[in-house]
């Protein structure tokens, strides 16, 4: 089903499943704390309709899903009725086991949600071999257009899911009494869909087909493992999350520290590495829960993709020492 991005595909599922589920007071959702906010309110939401508990995920100091505190709580359980997960952290790069906890919340009947828009554009995908159940992801994200996503679904639960927005071509028979609903995906586009968007997405996959996912995941890997070591290797700049490029994505937050000991907030930093020529993102990345969980206010993000280059990631290295002397002299 195309949406308008994939915080509406997540919203779709979270509308739809709620429902479908019957879910109410006794009854379980397990996410994360390292979600994108994406992925955290509208379970938060689907709790308040339905008088469900909404469960989740810790993550390790290294920035891991804590699976051994979650086995110790009994996280997923015969109360567990939908378990929804990014795959990669935008905030960490962390790539999570979603196969092995997709099995694990299908051994107690529980629906699996991936929030893939971290993934779709950087690894190949099989949606049958990952377990879910419905996956979302974004066009932005994959050299495409802004103001189009997509929600996958099996289509035998699709079938059984009420539509999330009501209006024309979602319909099959409209009666004043009542209406009836298209199959899917028709029944979840309600009203014109986004048409120059969704041909501008099909030619990024096919940009990206083109090139080969098993050649921009192995790009990726290889200019992520160049970054850590640079950025790893800069007194006054601590990486957030895993701090090797295994089962790592590209994204690397950080935090910068000036020479007499303050931390240099992420606006600041970001504002210095711009006049340098080198893009990055400050603040919380839509991950707040996280951030406070890892005790921070706020981080430098750095985003790589296909198109990145080590003279790239020197330069941010070097922007990175420009912005942390610069701040070197200047007190609380």
């Amino acid at each position: 089903m195309f949406t308008k991005n994939a915080s509406e595909a997540l919203n779709l599922a979270a509308y739809s499943l709620g429902p479908l589920l019957k879910l109410g007071p006794g009854d379980e959702i397990v996410v994360s704390v390292l979600e994108h906010h994406s992925n955290i309110v509208p379970w938060q939401l689907l709790c308040e309709r339905t008088g469900a508990r909404l469960r989740w995920y810790d993550v390790t100091d290294a920035g891991r899903l804590d699976l051994d505190k979650a086995e110790a709580e009994g996280l997923i359980n015969e109360r567990t009725r939908i378990v929804s997960l990014a795959w990669v952290s935008n905030t960490l790069g962390t790539v999570n086991p979603v196969a092995a906890l997709a099995a694990a919340a299908h051994a107690v009947g529980a629906l699996v949600v991936v929030d893939a828009s971290q993934a779709v554009p950087h690894l190949p995908v099989d949606v049958t071999a990952l377990g879910a159940d419905l996956l979302a992801f974004t066009g932005h994200k994959m050299v495409g257009p802004t103001g189009i996503g997509v929600l996958w679904g099996r289509y035998d639960l699709l079938e059984t899911m009420p539509p999330f927005l009501g209006g024309g071509e979602m319909i099959e028979v409209v009666r004043m009494e009542g209406s009836t609903f298209a199959r899917p995906p028709a029944r979840f586009e309600a009203g014109t869909p986004p048409i120059a968007e969704a041909v501008g997405l099909g030619a990024a996959v096919d940009y990206l087909s083109g090139i080969g996912m098993d050649r921009i995941a192995a790009h990726e890997h290889a200019i992520t493992a160049y970054a850590l070591d640079r950025l790893l290797a800069l007194d006054g700049v601590s990486v957030l999350g895993p701090r090797e490029a295994v089962d790592r994505g590209g994204a690397i937050s950080f935090t910068v520290t000036s020479a007499d000991g303050f931390e240099v907030h992420p606006h600041d930093v970001m504002q210095l590495l711009d006049s340098r020529g080198v893009a990055v993102r400050g603040g919380h990345h839509c991950a707040r829960p996280l951030h406070h969980r890892l005790g921070i206010q706020a981080s430098s993000r750095a985003s790589s993709y296909l198109y990145t280059t080590p003279a790239e990631i020197d330069a941010l290295a070097d922007a990175l020492v420009y912005a942390r002397d610069f701040f070197g002299g200047i007190r609380r």
